[in-house]
């Protein structure tokens, strides 16, 4: 059940942390950690405009981690790059990954205020509007080219949803790749990997990119005291994954097609809305599909113009037992779209603008019990979608640039459909080598078909009324170099949000506690964050950032999990020879709000070791989780369970991948 759903979808201090890169083959350039500091303020990124400009002119605090990062940490999916990133955290129910970002985490988001592409296609499904990151986001991270991370809004260019950021997952292509890579690994519970990927530049000028992977874990052994009743709350084999994703690019000239598709196969084993305990029945199945056609082409007159036509699917069915019948919750979801762009410099100025329509043509829900059948809900929905944007980023003077940017969206599944998006950002590069940025944003997101038509006897209730959440940031940004290789971001917001969304509770006609989406009066918040970036001599790079979040923890009976403090640390750097590598991060976040009270804060160690020959004709990498095995919790909210408000998270894990080239 949707609230099944909510099943959904989807540190004290030192360093330590994860992993170790080796050869890959990226240009030398590519890898941040070889890259001076005023290389990495050149580093292009596209996702904040939908063009390329260096992250000193761009209108945001963004950030972009590449491959190389991906593999000295041992990151296993997108939920473990965006951990290691300033003031942004993540939960789990062990069903889904759920994202917080400046301060503002309430129960029963499922990442619907972050927007997540795909090279630049929004996989945000239709029906929950979810950023997948967790086991459920459908690419293996092995794929991954670099991660464009755009903090605070950016709805003036991208519409919905984009509210506290935009995270862009760029994939590799072919010729990165240039022949075949197979991997394999072991883990703990377990749990076994596998990918096999083929890539390469033909000379006719096809460019081909094909891979599949595949993951299969059984879970730990967990302990739930609330009930002690049945096996004495101890469960075992009910938290497995199985997943299996593909992908496929093609790129010819001016065209290319991006074919991507994946399953995933979740146990739940925390008794989640009443269900039964201990039943290994109890599981989710999620999946997307898509299909992305581009084109990108330079007209005689410089302008760069850029168009895509877009299918997808996603399907998710959840399968729960109550006292041996099973009930069924299956949502259906598939859209068409396209969007063009073109991109101009006119003298000082640099304009872009564009179109994009999306037709939702499923937005089915339905719940039942498959016997006896009983039908609980169906819902079957269609709607659409489409916005106009353009922006100009005009070079006042040598050092001066202002960037004004506008984009109005209209969705036909809310009666006040249309939304205008404004963003102005004054950039000014100091003498001093500094960079100072002022920023403003307005940003909003339309209530989703789940959150609006959703409902369950006794658990949840539907809400037609919801309207659309707006939001409107002011941040101020500082970025300098302090000596060689010694770089300093610092950066302050403030927010005001308007009509958020939150899943509360309340009491029916009939006396019974029952959760409903209702809009809430305007709240604000602000935040502070900092960052350190070091590299030294011979290959050894320091990171560490502070976040503080200053964000209501309640208000009008709405409840805010987010934390006061992040501190993150990392370490990565040669050991005895070239061929051996380590990082090692450190992780901390403050305690918590529940319904009643608090969860404690923590802090958790990362490592990774890596082995890397040369010549590269191997791989291995021996990574760490949780390294001191330390025992934290993460705020919980069921329907289903009301009177639990935490859930405890895994102990030490440990993974051992080797990886070949041919």
């Amino acid at each position: 059940m949707s609230n099944n759903r909510h099943r959904r979808s989807r540190l004290c201090g030192l360093a330590i942390g994860s992993l170790a890169l080796g050869a890959h083959a990226a240009p030398a350039t590519e890898d941040l950690t070889e890259m001076s500091m005023q290389q990495l303020l050149d580093v292009e990124v596209v996702s904040v405009s939908k063009y390329a400009q260096t992250l000193a002119d761009a209108p945001a605090a963004a950030t972009v981690l590449r491959q190389s990062d991906i593999r000295q940490f041992g990151y296993r999916t997108l939920a473990d790059i965006l951990k290691g990133l300033r003031g942004f955290y993540v939960s789990g129910d062990r069903q889904y990954s759920y994202l917080g970002v400046r301060g503002f985490s309430p129960p029963g988001d499922y990442n619907t205020r972050v927007l997540v592409l795909v090279d630049g296609y929004r996989i945000n499904d239709n029906i929950y509007d979810t950023g997948a990151i967790g086991g459920e986001f459908g690419l293996d991270v092995d794929l991954i080219d670099r991660v464009e991370v755009v903090r605070g809004p950016g709805s003036s260019v991208y519409g919905s949803n984009a509210l506290f950021g935009v995270i862009n997952v760029i994939t590799r292509r072919g010729r990165d790749l240039n022949g075949g890579e197979a991997s394999v690994a072991a883990a703990s519970n377990d749990g076994r990997e596998g990918r096999l990927s083929w890539g390469k530049r033909l000379e006719s000028g096809l460019e081909v990119m094909v891979s599949a992977s595949g993951l299969r874990n059984d879970g730990p052994t967990l302990n739930f005291p609330e009930f002690s009743a049945t096996n004495g709350g101890v469960t075992s084999h009910t938290d497995f994954e199985h997943r299996r994703q593909f992908l496929t690019k093609l790129e010819y000239g001016a065209w290319s097609l991006t074919l991507m598709d994946s399953r995933r196969d979740k146990g739940v084993p925390t008794g989640a809305f009443g269900t039964d305990f201990n039943d290994r029945g109890n599981h989710i199945i999620d999946g997307q599909t898509s299909a992305n056609l581009g084109y990108y082409g330079v007209l005689d007159s410089g302008a760069e113009v850029t168009g895509r036509l877009y299918a997808g699917n996603y399907g998710y069915k959840g399968y729960y037992v109550y006292g041996g019948t099973v009930n069924r919750d299956v949502s259906e979801g598939a859209w068409v779209g396209g969007e063009g762009r073109i991109v101009k410099a006119l003298g000082d100025h640099k304009l872009v603008y564009g179109a994009e329509y999306q037709r939702n043509q499923r937005q089915n829900q339905s719940n039942f019990d498959a016997n006896p059948l009983a039908y609980y809900l169906d819902d079957r929905r269609r709607s659409e979608r489409y916005g106009i944007f353009a922006q100009d980023d005009y070079s006042l003077a040598r050092r001066w640039v202002l960037s004004v940017g506008l984009r109005y969206d209209h969705a036909s599944s809310v009666k006040s459909g249309g939304n205008v998006s404004p963003r102005l950002g004054l950039i000014h590069h100091l003498d001093d080598g500094a960079v100072a940025k002022l920023l403003y944003g307005s940003a909003y997101r339309t209530p989703n078909v789940y959150e609006r038509y959703y409902q369950y006897p006794g658990q949840q209730l539907s809400n037609p009324a919801l309207a659309s959440e707006r939001i409107k940031t002011y941040e101020a940004i500082w970025e300098k170099d302090v000596g060689p290789g010694f770089h300093l971001v610092g950066s302050a917001y403030y927010y005001r949000i308007r009509d958020w969304i939150v899943f509360q509770p309340q009491t029916d006609p009939f006396g019974t506690t029952v959760y409903r989406y209702e809009n809430q009066s305007p709240v604000s918040a602000k935040g502070l964050e900092f960052e350190a970036d070091r590299q030294w001599e011979g290959g050894v790079r320091t990171r560490a950032s502070y976040s503080a979040q200053f964000a209501p923890e309640r208000s009008n009976g709405g409840i805010n999990q987010a934390p006061r403090h992040l501190l993150k640390t990392s370490l990565s750097t040669p050991l005895w020879s070239p061929a051996w590598r380590t990082g090692v991060e450190y992780q901390y976040m403050s305690s918590r709000t529940t319904a009643s009270g608090r969860v404690g804060g923590y802090g958790l160690a990362n490592a990774t070791l890596l082995y890397v020959p040369q010549p590269r004709n191997f791989e291995v990498a021996l990574s760490f989780y949780n390294l001191f095995d330390r025992r934290y919790a993460d705020p919980a909210s069921d329907p289903g369970l009301p009177n639990r408000e935490s859930l405890v998270q895994d102990g030490r894990a440990w993974r051992l991948k080797l990886t070949v080239p041919f």
